[in-house]
């Protein structure tokens, strides 16, 4: 097994370490340069967006005839961990979540049309985009099949009625991904489809207030009361939106956790900044042994989630839906940047809990990863149902 990254992904991967340290980091020490809910303003992320792609840094996971640099999956992984080196990281490059996800899968399953449409001025950084599934008990949550929001055909329209929360992004976005519920089929009962912002008949009830820092556009409770979709804005066929979920929620949970290792990373160089150069006792911080435990375990830890994504990065691009391998990354990483940000504090004492360093934005942060995209105990139910039916065949190396 070689982990070494082709040239073209290596020299992408300095490229985008070297544009976050001379361009965004700089300006994580402004205070000036957060917005009210402690993300880039977007007038400075607008400007950093031009240099990005004047420096052909641009939406690296989109194909090069669309305007991005087309790497695949083990390529995007070693970027967006450097992208995330830094807070403001990923929304620079356009690969932030909900846009970097929808994306990816609108690439795959929409038509010429539809593309065109939807997806280019995404592409292009024009417009924002949503995707709007979870619902409010007893909706659907990690349970797709307990959709309540209905999509009713009428002639060439649908017609949506329903509730739904928690909605990423949904402040800013200008085009939507639906997820309604069409039959009452198990499997074939939930169907995708497009809106735009400007349509009638939706409104924004509620930006709901979460503990950490937000996306742009905040988290959002949504209502529909006779949103009318055209035909030709259902995406794919009827009765497969669960299968668009499939395709899209997969590769987007192991994005999260390429992220989340930049996030680690950095924790831990602030943590190692401090202990070089901090005595206590007469004894620099970096010798003692019960640091050098906490130092070495969360280095560790960081690794091993590293494995894990490339691991699954790699089925991915196999043509694999690499379920088992993305469930394993998306659990483990989780805890790695929890337990990485926790260690790093610690270690900072009273200056990592304070805003004097991004240590307490990265905690508060931190702790959504075992929620978003499924929690992780979903994600063990799944793994665990994988092994009664593989056994032995669970560690396979095929």
């Amino acid at each position: 097994m070689d982990f070494t990254l082709p040239p073209q992904v290596e020299n992408f991967r300095q490229r985008y370490r070297d544009f976050v340290a001379e361009h965004v980091l700089p300006l994580e020490r402004d205070p000036a340069s957060f917005d009210d809910h402690e993300n880039i303003r977007l007038d400075l992320l607008d400007t950093l967006r031009a240099k990005a792609k004047a420096d052909g840094l641009w939406a690296p996971q989109m194909p090069k005839d669309v305007g991005g640099q087309g790497l695949n999956m083990v390529g995007i992984a070693a970027c967006y961990e450097e992208m995330n080196y830094s807070l403001f990281g990923p929304a620079v490059f356009n690969c932030a979540a909900p846009d970097d996800g929808n994306m990816r899968s609108l690439n795959k399953v929409a038509t010429d049309a539809q593309k065109a449409r939807w997806l280019q001025p995404v592409i292009d950084g024009k417009v924002r985009s949503s995707i709007v599934m979870t619902e409010p008990a007893p909706g659907a949550g990690s349970d797709p099949t307990m959709m309540l929001t209905t999509a009713t055909r009428q002639g060439d329209k649908w017609m949506i009625q329903g509730r739904k929360w928690f909605i990423t992004g949904a402040g800013v976005a200008q085009h939507f991904i639906l997820i309604a519920k069409t039959s009452d089929d198990k499997r074939k009962g939930l169907t995708a489809f497009l809106f735009d912002r400007d349509q009638p008949g939706w409104r924004i009830v509620r930006r709901i207030p979460i503990m950490g820092p937000e996306e742009h556009g905040g988290h959002c409770e949504l209502e529909f009361d006779g949103l009318e979709i055209a035909d030709e804005n259902r995406l794919m066929n009827v009765g497969d939106g669960l299968k668009y979920t499939q395709i899209r929620l997969g590769p987007a949970r192991l994005t999260h956790c390429m992220r989340w290792l930049g996030l680690a990373r950095r924790s831990m160089a602030i943590a190692a900044d401090y202990v070089e150069q901090r005595s206590s006792h007469g004894i620099k911080l970096a010798d003692r042994e019960s640091v050098q435990w906490l130092l070495g375990d969360a280095a560790m830890q960081i690794e091993i989630g590293r494995l894990l994504v490339m691991r699954a990065a790699d089925k991915l691009d196999r043509g694999d839906y690499a379920r088992k391998e993305v469930s394993m990354a998306k659990v483990a990483v989780a805890d790695v940047l929890h337990h990485a940000v926790d260690t790093a504090i610690q270690l900072n004492g009273a200056r990592g809990y304070s805003g004097d360093t991004p240590l307490e934005w990265i905690y508060r942060y931190a702790r959504q990863a075992r929620l978003v995209d499924g929690a992780s105990e979903v994600h063990k139910m799944v793994l665990a149902n994988t092994f009664m039916k593989e056994r032995d065949d669970f560690w396979s190396w095929q």
